[in-house]
């Protein structure tokens, strides 16, 4: 028996009669549940557990409890549906998420629940699984992340449903081989363990798309493994003893991140080309002394992270890499090859290098014994570095400059955002979004400025992952509203200098979880009363040279904005309901027809850090306190309310 609270009682069997019902999508979660002492847990009855289960997870989550044990009634199935009860409302347990508590050990009554397909019972103290994880005949998701287990049973095997599997943040020493019999496995982590191999065995999992093992013991990759897994898309195996890279790597033509950072390998194999997919390369950290040619034939590479090795040379024949950032530093070079100046394959329009187009954007030398560059050069930003590169190159060969295709600039920025999710085409001379906005998967930030966009697609509703949007600097006229609506994550919008005719005056209700928000630069865009009250989880608005002649008096209904920005426009004066913006941090009214100030702004102190007031005919307040900067004004405001 559990001695437990009476809250915590209470928490646990609320959770249990709206967990169990007719709901076909059953959830009981009961992350950081805390046991303390006086009733026992067995008194409370988990017969109705099963019900609205979402719903209470979203509430428990934010519970400052922890569970030691899992309670017997969790175990339970359907057999055990009492006298009395409604069997058949009753369905059974298919999501149990018992996450972040103080668990020390699961029973093998996790058998009596045949029908689950998702187990997470990670950041726990379980220093073992029970053989009966292997009677989970549908389990397809099993996070034991962040525990204290040593060895896994090989019963695990027996799930052979399994797709997603998470024993990162453990004691284990080794995989059991039987982990090769669940075919559909296709997402395994096991880092930060003592793994010194991988079994030979999981080469059957040929499902495999993602593999993180970094922070273990292994000293070698299997080839046998890698000529299995051809779907292979990401693989990180940083922060091992690798003293060499496999030549089967030439079998992941799929592969997009490789990450094989902080090893002991002292050379890449030309098989590397054969990873005609990869964008993302990381080899810092090693023992390398020269890169092969082949590493050049890699088209679609972005990021080549090289730093803290022994490398004496950049190959001539790398320097027709596609890249984006590369990191050199902390090397042996003594220069680098004029070609890498040319700048060939395009991501941003650079008119200081000779009005051609390069895709480097980052390039990192620093810790160099460099004799062929002043150190100011190796210091200084790259667009320096690569004009005086293609400086030294003939003039035939300077001239070859190649300009790129759009299509080529935009296929790389999309195979980048594979893995970051965030998608760049700024200043492309676009004049419509590419379809590759909605094709690149659960992306988060689309960054689509300085084009000339005039309309945002209907497929652009598709992009329900999306956070923020940038299409500041665009030819938009109509506020996109329809669109807005089916982006229900999107947090931020900047639509700043574009030609935004009126916004209609419910067209903020379309993007109500909004925390970030720029019109300026739309002198038509605001209609004579704006809701800005649609907004309630606005943090920034940003309202520059609009033609305001009022200020807005919604917005001092937004009681969690930290930065506004007036500037540039035409506002006369502040309402005194301005102190009711407690939470401002920085208010710019710069630039407006201001004479006076409220003394109400005065109580924003000491919550708001910047006040900027230039360009106004202030006569209120004199010059010698307005130089004091912000303090001093909110305070010099503040002595002027009348006495209490």
């Amino acid at each position: 028996m559990v001695a437990t609270s009476v809250s915590c009682v209470r928490t646990i069997a609320w959770a249990s009669r709206r967990v169990f019902g007719c709901n076909t999508r059953t959830m009981l979660s009961i992350p950081g549940l805390r046991v303390e002492t006086t009733i026992a847990i067995t008194q409370v009855s988990f017969a109705h557990v099963r019900h609205e289960a979402n719903a209470v997870a979203d509430w428990l989550a934010k519970s400052a409890f922890q569970l030691p044990e899992v309670p017997d009634e969790v175990y339970k199935s359907l057999d055990a549906v009492g006298e009395g009860e409604k069997w058949w409302e009753a369905v059974e347990l298919q999501k149990l998420i018992l996450a972040h508590n103080s668990i020390e050990a699961l029973k093998d009554d996790l058998r009596n629940l045949p029908q689950l397909t998702i187990l997470n019972v990670s950041n726990n103290r379980l220093s073992h699984l029970p053989s009966a994880i292997g009677q989970l005949p549908l389990l397809k998701s099993l996070d034991v992340s962040a525990n204290l287990i040593q060895k896994l049973p090989d019963e695990i095997g027996s799930a052979t449903a399994l797709v997603k599997f998470d024993c990162s943040n453990n004691q284990l020493k080794e995989l059991p081989s039987s982990l090769g019999n669940c075919l559909d496995l296709s997402d395994l982590k096991a880092s930060n363990n003592c793994i010194t191999s991988l079994p030979e065995d999981l080469a059957k999992c040929s499902k495999m798309t993602k593999v993180d093992v970094q922070g273990n013991k292994l000293e070698t990759l299997s080839g046998r493994l890698l000529e299995s897994w051809i779907n292979l898309t990401e693989l990180n195996a940083s922060r091992n003893m690798l003293v060499s890279v496999p030549d089967k790597f030439r079998s992941l033509s799929r592969l997009i991140r490789l990450d094989l950072h902080q090893n002991r390998i002292s050379s890449i194999p030309p098989s590397i080309a054969g990873c005609s997919s990869l964008a993302e390369f990381y080899m810092g950290n090693n023992g390398l002394t020269s890169l092969p040619v082949e590493l050049g034939s890699l088209s679609r590479l972005g990021t080549l992270d090289l730093h803290s090795n022994q490398l004496k040379e950049f190959p001539v024949e790398a320097c027709k890499l596609c890249l984006l950032v590369l990191d050199l530093s902390n090397n042996s070079l003594s220069g680098l090859p004029p070609e890498l100046g040319k700048g060939i394959e395009i991501a941003v329009y650079l008119p200081s290098v000779e009005g051609k187009m390069t895709t480097l954007r980052k390039l990192l030398l620093t810790g160099n014994p460099m004799r062929t560059l002043r150190s100011s050069l190796v210091s200084g930003p790259t667009t320096a570095l690569l004009k005086h590169l293609r400086s030294r190159l003939s003039d035939s060969e300077g001239s070859e400059a190649i300009t790129p295709a759009k299509e080529n600039v935009i296929a790389m920025a999309s195979r980048l955002s594979l893995s970051s999710k965030e998608l760049s085409l700024e200043g492309l001379g676009l004049n419509s979004v590419p379809s590759e906005v909605w094709e690149s998967g659960e992306i988060t930030k689309v960054n689509l400025s300085k084009n000339s966009i005039k309309e945002l697609p209907v497929e652009l509703s598709s992009c329900v992952s999306l956070q923020t949007l940038v299409l500041s600097r665009n030819k938009i006229n109509d506020w996109p509203g329809a669109i807005l609506k089916s982006l229900p994550n999107l947090l931020c919008l900047k639509l700043d200098n574009n030609a935004l005719k009126l916004i209609p005056s419910d067209g903020f209700q379309a993007v109500s979880m909004l925390q970030v928000l720029d019109l300026s630069g739309n002198p038509a865009a605001l209609p004579e009363h704006p809701k800005f009250s649609s907004l309630p989880h606005l943090k920034e608005l940003r309202l520059r040279h609009i033609q305001l002649r009022e200020f807005p008096s919604d917005i001092l209904q937004l009681q969690e904005l930290q930065f506004l920005d007036l500037s540039q426009n035409s506002l006369s004066t502040i309402p005194e309901g301005i102190k009711y913006l407690t939470s401002l941090t920085e208010l710019d009214i710069s630039d407006n027809n201001i004479s006076a100030l409220p003394p109400e702004l005065g109580l924003l102190e000491p919550s708001l850090q910047a006040l900027r007031l230039d360009g106004n005919p202030l006569r209120s307040i004199r010059r010698p306190i307005l130089e004091k900067g912000t303090k001093a004004v909110l305070k010099y405001l503040k002595d002027k309310l009348p006495e209490q």
